[in-house]
């Protein structure tokens, strides 16, 4: 049999953020006419319902009491909402970061290529061409310290094919279907 001090510190230790999406998460609330059932959005509209019916019937204690419920739920919400917020713009920042080393890059190999073409006027740099082979071709200090600096393309595995089916002769398969009425 498991001791509870041990199920008990395992639960303290468990990450809060690995309890799924707070915005989507159905929940439910027990409140003081029963349980409430639903997002979060959902449970403040519907403790708001509750308080307005209260306040309409003149019961200013059950009214408060609907508020502070659906106050709970409107802050879990903003936290979260707060929380993904900060986790989309941290995206955001990544991909302008990423996007502007690929911009500087580009621009170090059009350079490169540039002064390749202006040190020799009787090669002619094609567009189309690989980047390896034109560097491999013109050997300029300045084209080597770039091809030197810039990272390696990565190249991703392919995945293999999956096996294709066998053909089906029409032929084949009308035959024996033939020889079955014949027979």
């Amino acid at each position: 049999m498991r001791s509870s001090k041990s199920r008990a510190r395992t639960k303290a230790n468990r990450n809060r953020s690995s309890v799924g999406n707070v915005i989507n998460r159905v929940f439910d609330s027990s409140g003081p006419e029963g349980k409430v059932r639903g997002t979060p959005q959902q449970i403040i509209e519907k403790y708001n319902q509750l308080a307005r019916d209260a306040q309409l019937a003149n019961d200013r204690v059950a009214a408060e009491n609907f508020q502070q419920h659906a106050e709970h739920y409107l802050r879990l919400l903003a936290e979260a909402q707060r929380e993904q917020d900060a986790r989309r713009e941290e995206l955001e920042k990544l991909n302008r970061e990423r996007q502007a080393e690929r911009d500087r890059e580009r621009a170090e190999r059009e350079a490169a290529q540039a002064d390749a073409a202006a040190n020799d006027d009787s090669f002619a740099v094609d567009e189309g061409a690989d980047q390896s082979s034109q560097s491999d071709l013109v050997a300029t200090p300045e084209s080597t310290e770039a091809a030197a600096d810039a990272p390696a393309p990565e190249k991703k595995p392919r995945k293999p094919r999956a096996p294709r089916k066998p053909r089906v002769d029409a032929d084949a398969v009308a035959a024996p279907a033939a020889t079955d009425t014949d027979a």
